[in-house]
C-alpha cells in the first residue's frame, strides 16, 4: 500500500506521474545517438579493452 499525501487526487497522481515518465523517455530518445560514441570512449579509458 503505498503512502498517501495529505489533500493530493490519486488520479492527479497518474497524470502527472505519466507526463514524468513521458519526459523521462523522451530524454533517452535524445540521447541515443550519443550512445556509440559513449562506449567508443570507455573502451579507450579501460586498460586492456581490444
Amino acid at each position: 500500500m503505498a503512502a498517501r499525501v495529505g489533500g493530493r487526487n490519486r488520479a492527479i497522481s497518474w497524470i502527472v506521474g505519466l507526463l514524468c515518465a513521458g519526459i523521462v523517455g523522451a530524454l533517452l530518445w535524445l540521447a541515443l545517438p550519443a550512445g556509440p560514441g559513449m562506449l567508443a570512449l570507455l573502451e579507450q579509458m579501460l586498460p586492456g579493452a581490444g
